[in-house]
């Protein structure tokens, strides 16, 4: 959390933030016609800014994007802002991701989200595929189906309803699973196409014992109403994955 306070302490790295909400999915030389520094300043910031998990960055051929991590903004709301000031939201707001920008190709990645886990990639992928475990974060969801590409897949919350449906699309245990995704329990999105969820699994590079998490949602260019739900659920399911691998509550406990 202190790097977050950090990172944010710069009014560069504020305005890198703001660009990025402006317009999500950035190129370098995007962002540096907008700063009156050297493309090394702005290099420098945005690796500040990424170590704090503040932002995410996605190769597309010879192309790097930047990405907003909504993540770290839902934590320090967590932790702090709806403990203690509920104003203080219009604020971070500034920070909040905007995932509806232009594409530069089409088949660039919309919503980028990640966080880190004091874990292994085997506990992560097991969090994140037995029923048994998927509605302590899950907005009590229970992930029911066939565990291989091709199959379908329901997720059913207490109540008897199927929350949502879709196909296990590629399933590689422990560092892969793409799936379409069709949420059911709103009519707005029930009516829609679905779209797709990845999830990338994989240890830190630095850290030893602390998985990164990446959860990419795209392919929702017909599906507006859900793009809208998964921008501001997915941080939830990550943030809630963490907290219960971490610690064993919940985000409410």
């Amino acid at each position: 959390m202190d790097d977050i306070f950090k990172a944010l302490a710069d009014p560069s790295r504020r305005t890198l933030l703001d660009l990025l909400y402006e317009k999500d999915g950035r190129t370098l030389n995007d962002l540096c016609t907008h700063l009156q520094m050297s493309r090394f300043g702005v290099m420098k910031h945005l690796r500040i800014l990424e170590e704090a998990g503040l932002l995410t960055t996605r190769k597309v051929g010879r192309e790097k994007y930047h990405y907003l991590n909504p993540v770290s903004i839902r934590q320090i709301y967590d932790r702090w802002v709806s403990k203690y000031a509920e104003p203080w939201v219009s604020g971070l707001s500034l920070l909040k991701k905007e995932l509806e920008g232009e594409p530069v190709m089409e088949q660039k990645p919309r919503h980028i989200n990640r966080i880190a886990i004091k874990t292994s990639p085997e506990q992560v992928w097991n969090a994140l595929t037995n029923p048994e475990l998927t509605p302590k974060y899950w907005y009590n969801g229970a992930i029911r189906g066939e565990l291989k590409a091709g199959s379908p897949y329901e997720i059913w919350n207490p109540q008897g309803q199927v929350q949502a449906k879709g196909e296990f699309l590629v399933v590689e245990p422990p560092s892969r699973l793409v799936m379409t995704w069709q949420l059911l329990i709103q009519a707005e999105t029930a009516e829609e196409k679905p779209s797709r969820l990845t999830w990338e699994i994989a240890p830190h590079a630095e850290f030893p014992g602390v998985t990164l998490v990446t959860v990419v949602h795209d392919e929702f260019e017909e599906a507006p109403h859900t793009s809208r739900v998964l921008e501001e659920g997915l941080p939830i399911v990550l943030s809630g994955m963490k907290t219960w691998i971490e610690t064993g509550g919940s985000l409410t406990s």
